[in-house]
């Protein structure tokens, strides 16, 4: 039997069906892909037994764990994978594998690369511009490769794109000349008797033109010489364009584009100084002799500074970015020492590629090459020792301003990013993301950070608000050293002593540091059966509703308070709502839709209601219609006493037994007047939502008033380094939300998680806990 271990395995090994399987109730076609990890894979073959008949895998489309028969699997490069997933059918995935041909040509093609490409059902030339994946976020294993190519000839205007793909850009070509297609529909060897396209394609640009990219050039600006670098060059119409950044190393802000007559090829080297002798590295010749091939040596002036190290670089007009040094080594033509950095946000200007050749990989428009001098550590990874007092404690630092939440442009202006929110460490991500969601765009908890309440531990409160919360607003990132800080104080403080090392939930922290630590005001005040009970956070409890497939968050709070027969005594100015669980592992419903608005008018105690029917003001509640598919999904049932004795006169509701309302005199009077009188409405409004998916928190956090002001917080984003390592937080937008808040409810409903765009899909799927406030009350609070 061949062995189904791939040669180049990375701690998994991926195989794909030949044959359909059967496993329970759920069919696989053959076509669809799989995999195991390696230590599954050499239990189940060892060497000094026979080998076994099953594996047990999970299937790539939709992550179950099924058991196949060895025989039907054949392996897969890992490589391969990425360019199969974009093919959409499995047989066409199928029968590529085993042709071979096309997926090896993939597996070898560049950008730059001529080829003939299918549009429409025929075959048109253009050049490859970009190899990869075109997601954004992607919580699967492996994500679809795709190549971006731009149409030339007479696939002109035949595109979809101008290079960008859902608001991303990964190359630059005119508009409707780019399309991203899976490897099955491009030929890489184009054929000169096409049906399209009987003459010799067009040499691409590097070919035609003198200046290419890279090379060093100069033009003049108001008469005065300016030199810089060829970042890119293009056509537009018969005319052709050289996109230029100055001798002075800056972003994409201060390219110029400028015709090509205008511009004067010249010697690379004139860009840069007389080589600096006092470095004491020689003469430029023989440092390169004298560096290792990986070119990771470390000049004398930074000697902390090497490959994987987190640096910041001043760009013109002062603005600083931020990045990983990728690559350390010398360039052709220039002396220094360069550094190759992979930015943390699209301000390069190269993928990793100098004078067409590849020296690290990024995403476009993340990478860039300065000189090594140029690079500083990053100052946030710096920990300088705190000052001291004169009895040898730790002085705290502290903020000397007090900084309001971010909202809107502020919001994205400071928040977004890697290496933004809140820093994770060491199971904090329950932690990260409810501060973040409570602080970061919202001042409904503020009073944590100032009032002085009467059992408040300031200590606590001072770490909260100056050691978080602040820079939190000022700067859009604190370190995971402050959030320990906090954490510590709560495990000494606390009745538990694993708050600097345990999984927790949202709920615990949130119980301990406002009712324990704090000892804040409960935001809720419950009644039921004449009893008032307070808290800081509800939990929804209600039984299995068979006719709630998809229910909102206003369904199930007011089943909730239904089957608890609660309601609430004031309105509360933050109402934190946990969703129906039965444990971590097992949700009671597979999408919940988040309620923008959540209406509370019917939820309080002796307050005003409205007839349900006529709209007048009730009297009577009934909990039995509430039940009754007659009428609406949504809304507690009460009527005022006509409609109350027309609706139970039906023989179906004549057992009912409505409770009496306490109506407030003024409505009475007015009711009974004779002239209506329109109940006021009390809503809250969301913002924010924490997410659960094995035991991993993130947030979603609403920081403007359109359906599309989303974004998404993740302390654990990523991660630099192994164990002494340490996370990169990262705070992205992800307006795609509104779409499918925009859907109706049957739609939504047979919408398949994995097909839904970027992180939509943990905010239907994964939510754990909801937050709402009450601007209005907050202001009381």
């Amino acid at each position: 039997m061949t062995s189904l271990l791939p040669s180049a395995a990375d701690g998994n090994c991926y195989y794909i069906l030949t044959e359909d399987c059967v496993y329970g109730n759920k069919y696989f076609q053959a076509g669809n892909m799989c995999f195991c990890s390696e230590r599954n894979y050499l239990r189940n073959f060892p060497e000094d037994r026979p080998p076994t008949c099953f594996l047990k895998v999970v299937m790539l489309d939709d992550g179950s764990t099924v058991t196949v028969n060895v025989e039907i699997l054949q392996p897969l490069r890992e490589e391969m994978v990425g360019f199969l997933l974009a093919v959409g059918s499995h047989n066409e995935r199928l029968n590529h594998f085993l042709e071979r041909l096309s997926l090896e040509a993939a597996l070898q093609a560049v950008p730059g690369q001529k080829v003939t490409v299918e549009v429409d059902q025929r075959y048109f030339p253009g050049v490859i511009r970009y190899v990869g994946s075109i997601y954004k976020t992607s919580s699967a294993l492996l994500s679809p490769f795709f190549f971006g190519v731009e149409l030339q000839g007479k696939g002109e205007n035949r595109g979809r794109s101008n290079g960008s793909y859902h608001g991303v850009e990964y190359f630059k070509c005119k508009r409707n000349c780019g399309l991203f297609l899976p490897f099955s529909r491009i030929r890489f060897t184009p054929t000169l008797d096409d049906e399209c396209e009987k003459q010799k394609p067009k040499p691409d640009v590097e070919e035609d033109v003198p200046v290419k990219v890279g090379d060093a050039v100069s033009f003049y600006v108001d008469e005065v010489l300016t030199k810089g670098i060829a970042m890119a060059v293009y056509r537009e119409g018969t005319q052709w364009f050289v996109k230029v950044c100055p001798e002075e190393e800056g972003t994409t802000d201060i390219f110029r584009e400028i015709p090509m007559d205008s511009v004067v090829k010249e010697n690379l080297q004139s860009l840069f100084p007389p080589f600096e002798s006092d470095v004491g590295l020689g003469a430029p010749n023989q440092t390169k002799q004298e560096i290792s091939a990986s070119g990771e040596e470390c000049e004398s002036e930074n000697p902390s500074l090497e490959v994987n190290s987190m640096v910041q670089i001043t760009l013109d007009k002062g603005n600083q970015v931020s990045g990983i040094i990728r690559w350390l080594g010398y360039l052709p033509q220039i002396p220094h020492r360069m550094a190759g950095v992979e930015l943390d946000e699209d301000k390069g200007v190269t993928a990793g590629e100098w004078l067409g050749k590849y020296y690290f990989h990024c995403a476009p428009k993340r990478g860039l090459f300065v000189k090594l001098q140029s690079c500083q550590p990053d100052v946030r990874f710096q920990c300088p020792r705190s000052p001291v007092d004169y009895r040898g404690q730790e002085v705290l630092p502290q903020a000397p301003d007090n900084f309001p939440p971010l909202r809107k442009e502020a919001a994205v202006r400071v928040l977004r990013g890697r290496m933004k929110g809140i820093q994770g460490h060491c199971n904090s991500c329950y932690m990260d993301a409810a501060l973040f969601s409570l602080f970061s765009c919202t001042s409904v908890l503020d009073s944590m950070l100032f009032k002085p309440f009467p059992l408040c531990d300031r200590n606590v409160q001072s770490i909260l608000r100056d050691e978080i919360v602040n820079p939190l607003r000022k700067t859009g990132f604190v370190r995971a050293r402050s959030v320990m800080h906090l954490r510590e104080q709560l495990t000494e403080k606390g009745p538990c002593s694993s708050f600097t090392n345990a999984e927790k939930d949202p709920e615990e922290f949130l119980n301990l540091i406002m009712h324990q630590i704090l000892g804040i005001e409960p935001l809720l005040k419950l009644q039921s059966g004449g009893q008032e009970q307070e808290c800081y956070c509800y939990q929804i409890f209600m039984d299995k509703q068979e006719d709630l497939v998809v229910p909102d968050v206003q369904q199930l709070v007011e089943h909730s308070f239904l089957s608890s027969r609660l309601k609430l005594v004031e309105i509360p100015s933050c109402f934190i709502i946990q969703m129906p669980r039965f444990g971590k592992e097992y949700k009671m419903f597979s999408k919940i839709i988040p309620s923008l608005e959540l209406d509370v008018t019917d939820l309080l105690l002796d307050s005003p209601r409205e007839c349900c029917l006529c709209g007048d003001v009730a009297t009577l509640e009934c909990p039995e219609c509430f039940k009754d598919k007659v009428f609406a999904a949504t809304g507690l049932k009460q009527f005022c006493s006509s409609c109350s004795r027309q609706v139970h006169s039906h023989h179906r509701r004549k057992t009912h037994k409505p409770t009496r309302l306490r109506v407030p005199e003024e409505f009475r009077r007015q009711s009974f007047a004779g002239g209506g009188q329109q109940v006021p409405r009390e809503k809250l409004e969301l913002f924010a939502v924490l997410c659960i998916e094995t035991s991993h928190y993130v947030s979603f956090v609403k920081y403007g008033p359109e359906n599309e002001d989303w974004m998404f917080f993740d302390s654990m984003a990523d991660r630099h380094g192994d164990e002494n390592g340490f996370n990169i937080p990262a705070v992205t937008l992800c307006p795609e939300v509104a779409k499918y808040l925009d859907l109706p409810l049957a739609v939504l409903a047979l919408e398949q998680p994995r097909d839904m765009d970027g992180v939509a899909k943990r905010l239907f799927c994964d939510a754990y806990m909801y937050m709402y406030q009450s601007k209005k009350m907050a202001l009381y609070k």
